[in-house]
Formats: C-alpha cells, structure tokens, sequence
C-alpha cells in the first residue's frame, strides 16, 4: 500500500487562509434562521424495562427436601444426615417416629421382608425405634448423605467392611450411647434411639443436596411430561407388598393393603415415590449366613419417579458408595421432584425367588 501523502502548511500560508476566512465571514455568510421544534424532534417517551420475573425457589433450603428453610436455627441446619436402621417386618409395626424422615430406603432382606434405612436431617424427633441390624448394601444406600449409619450390630463381616470403606458408624453392639430397650416390645423388636445422643457423638456435616426440586412443583418435568396416576402397588414378596394412594397432596403409604401407620396413629406418606429396579446378590457364606445385597455402587438401571400426582419413567446410576444417585427422564433431562419427602423402593429384578412387580395406575 502506498504511503499516505500529508500536506503541510507554511506559517505564511497559514496566516493568508485566516485573513480570507475572516473576510469570508464579514460579507458571505448569511445568518441561519432560528429553528423551532417539531414532532420529529420531539423526544421519544419509551416505555421502563420490565424487572425480570422473582426466582421462586427458596433462598435456603432444607438439603433432603427441598423445603423452604428461611428463618431455621444455624444449628438446625448444621445437623448431619442420621441414616437409622429400622425395622419392618409385622411384628415390628407400628415404628416410632418414622413420618419425620425426609428420606426413606426400603429394602430385600432375607426371607423376603423389608428392612428399612430412615434418613433424619430437617425435622428431628426426640427417639426413634425401633432399631435392628445392618447389611451389606447399608453402606452404599446411604453413603453419599455423609453422616452416620446408625444400627443394632451385623455380621462381623459386614461391620468390619462397613467401617473399613470410611463409613462413620454408631452401633449398639459396641457399647455406643443412645440405645435403650422398652419394656412393652418383645425381643428384638424392642430397640430405640435418642437423637440428641447420636447427633452428639458425630462431627459429620450438613449433607449436600441429593435430588432436584421444582418451585412450584408444578413445573416439574414430571409433572408437566409425565402421566396421572392415583396407586402404586409393589410387590417383592408375601412379607413385602407396599403400596401408596395420591389423596390429591401426598402419596398415602399401605402395607398388604391396610394402612401403614406409626405408633402414634400417623400414616406415613411422601410427596415422592421413587422406585428403582435392582440386582440382588446373595452374599458367600463365609464367615455367616448368606443373605442377600442389593447392588447399587458402581451400578444403573431403570425405574420410575412419581411426583405430586404423576410419573415417568426413568434411568438411575450410582458412581460409588459416597456418589449421589442420578435420576434422569429419557432425554437425559434431570428428574424435578416435588419438595418434600421421599420414599426409595429398591425393588429386585434379578435375584431373588419371587418375581417382584410394579404396577402404577
């Protein structure tokens, strides 16, 4: 490109062109005529940008609801997860405390009875109970809630890998504070806890946030892609045949067809239902009994995920024993539940001698 050409001015030349300018001005230049304003010149009114829409979601919740928790005690929410081992079989209906839960895993144990992993964060009762014995697969069901597992005692085996994997531990059998006995149960149906005494033998933290809530729940993607169902019936076995009725606010849980109620008379409810197909895995008997595992770190599958008053069906996949569980739509969108409480029905696919169903209507 060619260099650019400046042109420079003498001072004699400089000051010819201001005698012309000013010469110019004396006797060529008319004064323009004053202009008035008109509506092209008028300034343009527009219209105040509207403030974005308020973000309904709470500013704090409660982390395994998903509750509002505005206004909560600093300590309240600094209490770790409790993930208490509670039995379920008929003779040991109706439990104490159960309804407090925020989440609630149910179980294959032997014989086909469910034992049940009740998790306590947001609404902390006095005592619980009543409290039985740990298995192998505890550990992975609740590891990623990262406060104790809470439990009468195991095999030795299980205990021993249990502690080992980095699983904090409160167990009866080991002489840990907390544990008593009623007089009006019989054996073994008659162990119960103090919270406040397992709550201060743990430096555990607050849990992280394990599902995904929707603010309202309406717009949940369950909600707005899913179906309407009013029942869910699950049958694992004779001794295992849980089902819940939607009563048009929460999901009414019923066991072999009668109402599933604690001891106080409440019927247990959640506002989600979460059920998961899973592999069950009886253990060698090595060293005890064989009993069966449900296989859940480092495993996937599908399922189903009801909230409010709808369903859909779902992929889960849980990395490890202190990874969250995944639960996703078919298009890999993340599952919305409604913020509330959450029961998880593990229930077999593969393993065991009955042949479990799930029936949503």
């Amino acid at each position: 490109m060619a260099a650019m050409k400046t042109r420079r001015l003498t001072p004699f030349a400089a000051a010819a062109g201001v005698v012309l300018l000013a010469a110019c001005s004396a006797s060529n230049v008319e004064e323009a005529p004053a202009t008035t304003a008109s509506a092209s010149t008028a300034p343009v009114e527009r219209s105040a940008v509207p403030s974005p829409p308020e973000n309904p979601a709470p500013d704090t919740v409660w982390p395994l609801t998903g509750v509002d928790a505005e206004g909560a005690d600093e300590d309240a929410l600094a209490i770790p997860a409790l993930s208490i081992k509670i039995e379920n079989s008929a003779a040991a209906r109706p439990q104490q405390n159960l309804v407090n839960a925020d989440v609630v895993f149910e179980e294959y144990v032997e014989s086909g009875i469910s034992r049940l992993v009740a998790i306590y964060q947001s609404d902390i009762p006095e005592t619980v109970g009543n409290i039985r014995s740990m298995r192998p697969m505890d550990k992975n069901i609740m590891g990623s809630f990262e406060g104790p597992l809470i439990y009468s005692g195991a095999q030795s085996r299980f205990v021993n890998d249990t502690i080992n994997s980095g699983q904090e531990s409160i167990i009866d059998d080991r002489g840990d504070a907390g544990f008593y006995r009623v007089s009006n149960r019989a054996a073994p149906h008659n162990l119960y806890g103090t919270m406040a005494d397992f709550i201060a033998q743990t430096d555990a933290d607050a849990p992280p946030q394990q599902f995904e809530y929707a603010y309202p729940y309406e717009e949940s993607n369950v909600v707005t892609g899913g179906t309407t169902a009013s029942a869910i019936d699950i049958y694992m076995s004779q001794y295992s045949a849980p089902s819940w009725d939607w009563d048009g606010d929460v999901w009414q849980r019923f066991e072999g067809g009668s109402p599933h109620s604690q001891d106080d008379g409440t019927q247990l409810y959640a506002d989600n239902v979460v059920v998961l197909w899973v592999d069950v895995e009886y253990t060698s008997s090595s060293g005890g009994s064989s009993v069966p595992e449900t296989m859940l770190a480092g495993r996937d599958g599908t399922g189903y995920v009801a909230a409010g008053d709808s369903y859909v069906e779902i992929t889960w996949s849980k990395a490890g024993q202190f990874d969250p569980y995944v639960l996703e739509k078919g298009d890999g969108e993340v599952v919305q539940l409604k913020p509330g409480k959450t029961w998880v029905e593990l229930v077999p696919q593969s393993g065991v001698a009955t042949n479990p169903t799930v029936d949503i209507s």
